[in-house]
Parts: structure tokens; C-alpha cells; sequence
């Protein structure tokens, strides 16, 4: 009998509260001298190494890692400061044959190969339970519902750039990857039971190969409540604003709603504050940091204001691809047809399988599809599309010919022999 693991309960009611590691909270490495012990302690480990990465991205502007967290058998638990360590390439040269097994892997490896940590190949624990159908895939939950243990909450979120780290939070790092193996082994088990091995794999494989994403060609467009902002010279301040704030977070590595809230931009791209005390008298602007740089956010809120026409911002955002899919039922009722005929078809697809339908396919790419479809609609052709695209071959395998076969319906064509 199969089981559905979304209608399993949300809580393990015998759970035994994880609270301290088993080989205790190990000193933070923060010299080269321990970094070359750790460095063969996990030469000479055995099995797939559990790795992790603290960030201080509510605190931050960059993305790098403040902490490295990592346990292999034999090894033992490691927390390395790479602060004072920025270079852990030896570290990664001694477990270049070995699976690193992560959770949510897309979020560390970037900062991870910032250090010189670089995987050949990983496990990731949260996108294969993604892949296993469980409801919930934060870390937590999953060691709670496959383990049995309870893990401390409360520090994810806390600023690891501080010095010293205090003694609750290294507890918490280390037990972060305590049990990332047995955890790897559990969704293993499933993965494998449910015939879906091959497909995390092949996943893996692409979040590992993924390059990283390009900068978005108009950023200060997601400044929150810029709904309220019609003009295009009340845009060109939003964006003036915006780029003269993320230039100062970028200088004081400051996440940029510590440098300036969205709801300070807004206000002021809708008042225009004339002088600079009237720009100070603006919500979010008061305090001795912000009142002395709203000189400079005014000269260039006033710059903004004396733009010529063609300088200005659209009032709509230029859209890499289709349109957003709202629209199309009046802009583009054809392709509407076409997406409204498909979405069903590869959501029916993941409900059989028991996997998030974002996960069976891109919701991005099969906009894309129906907004422009190849000429021909046969399932080959499809395909091709669906891998040109980057579907993964099981993603294709599994929709290509539910969602040709929706296309050709919706376009009164006969169905592929």
C-alpha cells in the first residue's frame, strides 16, 4: 500500500529533544594549525561528509559564509571560522571522491566555493524529500518526522557575523549536521522504495551544475510598495534612490533595509521632498546615520527629477520572456488557451507521483512553452523543447507527451500516433 507522506501528521509526538552533540560543541577552527588537523581527521573519515553554512543575510550584504559546519565518520564534527580561515580548498581536495550531503543545497554553494569548498557530487536532503512527497522539508521537520529527534530552533536567522559566536549558537551549528548522513540514508530508503532515485540524481546533479543566476535587469523594481509609484519621474526616483542605497549597503556590507527601508524610497518618490530637511522629515530618513546621507539621497532624488523623457524609466517592467500569465486572457487568448489546456494536465502528473508540481516542472518553462510553441506539436519535438529548455531527462520522460498531447487538443490537431 502506498502511503501519501502529505497526509502523514505534522508532528512526531515522541520526538526526543536533540539538545548537545554527541562528541559535545567542538572549538570553532580559526587557525591554520587546527584547519591542517581537521583537514586529516577528514582524510582519513569514512562515508559521505554532512556540510552546512551560517550566513548573515538579514544583517549583510554579502552572501559569504561566517561559519562552516561539517562531520564525516571518524571525523567528527568540525566548525571552522572562514573569517579567519578564508581558504578551504585543502579541505575540499581530501574529499574530492566523496558525496557531500547538504540541506537546501542551492542557498550554500555559492558561499561555499567562495572558500574553496567545491562538491563533486552532492545529496541533497531537502529537495529529495521534495521528490519523497513529505510536507514538510525543512530540516527540523524532517529529522523530527524520519529520526525521531527534535532539533533546537531560534538561530538561523541571527547575525553570524558576530565575534566570538556565542556558545548556544555553535551548540545549534554543530547540531545541524549531527544527523545530516542518518537523514541522507532515511530519504535514501524512500527515494529508492518509491522508484525516484534516479530522478534525485539527476536534480543533484543540476543544482550542483547550475550557473549561478544573472543580475536582474531592473532591480529596484522589487522595492516593496512600489505599486504605489505610477509616473515614470516618480519611478526614476524609486530607482535613483534604490541605486544609491544598495551602494551604500554594498560599502558598509549592510543588507540595504538596515541602510534604508523600502517605505522610505516609496514616500519619498511620492513626495519629492523639495530640500534635504524636508527629505530628513520623511519616515525612515530621521537618525544620525540616515540624517547625514539624505544629502546625498537628495541630490539624487533631484537628479532624477531633472532626467530628460528618454531617460526615464517604462511605467511597466520589461519582461525577460512572456508576460505575466494574468494578462494573457485579454492580450493573448490563444496562448492562455494553450497554458489553461497544459497546467492541469502536468499538475495531474505530480499529484500521481506525489511531487510538488514546481518540482515535476519549472512553472517558467511551461509558461514559456505555451506562449510559444514550436510549430510542430508532436511528442518528440515537444521534448526537445522541454530539454532545451533545462528539464531534466525524468521531468521529460514524464511530461512531454501529457503536455503535447494538451497542446494538440486545445490546437483541434489528432492526436500523435
Amino acid at each position: 500500500m502506498t502511503v501519501d507522506a502529505r497526509e502523514q501528521p505534522p508532528l512526531n509526538p515522541e520526538a526526543v529533544p536533540l539538545l548537545v552533540p554527541r562528541d559535545g560543541v567542538p572549538d570553532v577552527i580559526a587557525d591554520a594549525e587546527a584547519l591542517a588537523a581537521a583537514v586529516a581527521a577528514f582524510a582519513a573519515g569514512t562515508g559521505p561528509v554532512a556540510v552546512d553554512a551560517e550566513r548573515a543575510s538579514g544583517y549583510r550584504y554579502s552572501q559569504r559564509a561566517y561559519l562552516v559546519q561539517l562531520r564525516r565518520e571518524g571525523a567528527g564534527t568540525v566548525l571552522i571560522d572562514p573569517i579567519a580561515c578564508p581558504d578551504l580548498s585543502a579541505l575540499s581536495a581530501v574529499l574530492a571522491n566523496t558525496e557531500w550531503v547538504l540541506h537546501a543545497a542551492a542557498q550554500d554553494l555559492a558561499c561555499l566555493r567562495e572558500v574553496g569548498l567545491a562538491p563533486p557530487y552532492i545529496f541533497d536532503t531537502e529537495l529529495g524529500g521534495r521528490l519523497a512527497g513529505y510536507a514538510r522539508v525543512g530540516l527540523g521537520p524532517m529529522v523530527e518526522e524520519l529520526l525521531g529527534f527534535s532539533l533546537e530552533k531560534g538561530h538561523s536567522a541571527d547575525d553570524w557575523s558576530t565575534r566570538p559566536l556565542p556558545e548556544p549558537w555553535l551548540r545549534y551549528a554543530a547540531l545541524d549536521v549531527e544527523l545530516l548522513v542518518d537523514l541522507r540514508n532515511a530519504v535514501h530508503r524512500d527515494l529508492d522504495a518509491q522508484g525516484k532515485l534516479a530522478w534525485a540524481e539527476q536534480e543533484f546533479a543540476a543544482v550542483l551544475a547550475a550557473a549561478p543566476h544573472p543580475p536582474r535587469a531592473e532591480p529596484w523594481r522589487r522595492t516593496s510598495g512600489i505599486h504605489k509609484v505610477r509616473r515614470p519621474r516618480n519611478l526614476a526616483v524609486v530607482r535613483a534612490l534604490w541605486e544609491h542605497r544598495d551602494m551604500l549597503a554594498r560599502r558598509r556590507d549592510m543588507t540595504p533595509g538596515r541602510v534604508l527601508p523600502d517605505s522610505a524610497i516609496i514616500e519619498a518618490a511620492i513626495s519629492l521632498p523639495e530640500t534635504v530637511q524636508a527629505l530628513r522629515a520623511v519616515p525612515g530618513f530621521s537618525g544620525r546615520t540616515r540624517s547625514a546621507d539624505a544629502v546625498s539621497y537628495h541630490a539624487a532624488l533631484r537628479n532624477a527629477l531633472t532626467l530628460p523623457d528618454s531617460q526615464l524609466p517604462s511605467a511597466q517592467p520589461a519582461h525577460d520572456g512572456p508576460p505575466p500569465a494574468k494578462s494573457w486572457e485579454r492580450s493573448a487568448p490563444e496562448a492562455a488557451a494553450r497554458l489553461a489546456a497544459a497546467r492541469p494536465a502536468v499538475a495531474a502528473i505530480a499529484d500521481e507521483h506525489l511531487i510538488p508540481v514546481e518540482n515535476l516542472l519549472s512553472p517558467d518553462l511551461l509558461r514559456r512553452l505555451c506562449w510559444s510553441p514550436p510549430e510542430s506539436l508532436d511528442d518528440a519535438t515537444i521534448a526537445e523543447t522541454l530539454s532545451a529548455g533545462g528539464a531534466r531527462p525524468w521531468q521529460v520522460e514524464l511530461t512531454a507527451h501529457v503536455i503535447g498531447s494538451a497542446l494538440r487538443r486545445e490546437a483541434g490537431r489528432p492526436p500523435a500516433l
